[in-house]
């Protein structure tokens, strides 16, 4: 397949550095199909595409190609959340048992919202998960969430919370909401529909499978040894170990039949869209979010700097130092990327996207050929470096 049948697309006058990077990754860095997207100052100046959608019958990634985006899709659940923050649904620094009463059971009264967006609360895996059915049910789910204990002292240290995120920030936005709204129907609502983004935390059954890439999984050999920290390949190993609990669950994304599974809805993980969509998404929250009406003092609250557990750094599921904030991850030595305004969220495999306010960028990167590397993928990366090289700004936390 020659460059010009394998890359669509545009990029602005002094952007072509992403172009190159793009076509380099599919050239020398095995990517079989992806798609990256850069707003700039709320304009786009980056949209590519590229590859296979589907490995099996060499369909090719088209324009409107959607992928599952795995963890990337807290950053979207984290917006949403944001919003509703921002129209005056509660407060970051309340209990949550203010808001959802039932949550104060085993010790959890007094974490506050802030805590639980920030991996504080020490309910990273649950005790009782049940079957695909009880995520389903919002009703069944929310009983098993307000009785999971906590694995720590809340506030004191963090963990990844890998799946159970999401399903908390959604319980929490159903009680609050005056709509009575999951976090996907409202993100649907109040963030997707007035942008026009092809984005979905809960995929709708008429999406057709031709518009979905089929996702290539992993080789965990050698390489992949060598792409992360020897302590979190470790927990990877280990059944028992906190980070393959707090993963339980995330297989039900997947389905046989239609690629991924519609009308169910995993906010930590279950997201599909596009780069493009989340690229818009991140440049509307990095430009002061007047298309959706944000005010200020939320903007400020997202920019600022993470406010880690008494305890340190140390994620217990990752077995890594880690930055979150307010459902994001934040750059640090350890996670790399943007200014240190940033906020965002890579996933499983290499998909990424955040928003930069002090550059104003948007920025989204999809794949179906998952990687292994930890934190970030080395093709995303590559096309970040591009970027930030096109507008003439380095990318200060660039130590990988």
């Amino acid at each position: 397949m020659t460059q010009s049948t394998l890359i669509s697309g545009f990029v602005k006058s002094g952007f072509e550095a992403v172009r190159e990077t793009f076509v380099e990754n599919f050239e020398n860095r095995d990517e079989l199909g992806a798609a990256c997207c850069v707003y700039h100052e709320g304009e786009k100046v980056v949209d590519l595409w590229g590859g296979i959608r589907n490995e099996a019958t060499g369909e090719p990634w088209e324009e409107d190609t959607m992928v599952l985006v795995w963890s990337t899709t807290k950053g979207l659940s984290g917006l949403a959340m944001a919003l509703a923050h921002s129209r005056g649904l509660f407060e970051y620094d309340k209990p949550v048992s203010s808001y959802w009463p039932e949550f104060a059971q085993q010790g959890k009264e007094k974490i506050t919202v802030r805590q639980l967006m920030a991996h504080q609360a020490g309910l990273l895996a649950f005790d009782e998960l049940g079957d695909k059915a009880t995520i389903a049910d919002p009703d069944r789910l929310a009983v098993i969430l307000a009785r999971q204990k906590p694995a720590w002292k809340p506030g004191t240290r963090h963990g990844y919370h890998a799946l159970t995120l999401g399903f908390y920030q959604s319980e929490l936005l159903r009680r609050v909401d005056p709509k009575g709204r999951s976090l996907g129907q409202y993100f649907q609502d109040e963030i997707a529909a007035p942008l026009d983004l092809d984005f979905y935390i809960r995929l709708p059954e008429d999406i057709p499978n031709s518009r979905l890439a089929t996702l290539r999984e992993p080789e965990f050999g050698l390489s992949a040894m060598r792409s992360a920290p020897i302590r979190f390949i470790l927990a990877v190993m280990n059944p028992r170990s906190a980070i393959r609990r707090a993963l339980v669950g995330t297989e039900y994304c997947l389905d046989e039949e239609r690629i991924y599974t519609r009308n169910y809805e995993v906010p930590s993980g279950g997201g599909v869209g596009t780069a493009r969509a989340i690229a818009h998404a991140y440049s509307v929250f990095a430009t002061g979010g007047k298309e959706l009406g944000l005010e200020p003092e939320t903007i400020e609250e997202l920019k600022a700097p993470a406010r880690p557990p008494s305890k340190g750094l140390r994620d217990e599921a990752l077995k890594t130092d880690s930055y979150y904030s307010l459902g994001f991850e934040r750059p640090g030595p350890g996670d790399p990327f943007g200014s240190p305004s940033s906020f965002g969220m890579p996933g499983t495999g290499g998909s990424f996207g955040f928003a930069d306010p002090q550059n104003k960028i948007g920025y989204g990167y999809v794949l179906n050929g998952l990687g292994t590397s930890f934190p970030h993928d080395p093709k995303e990366v590559a096309l970040r470096r591009a970027m930030y090289d096109s507008i003439g700004v380095p990318d200060p936390f660039h130590t990988v």
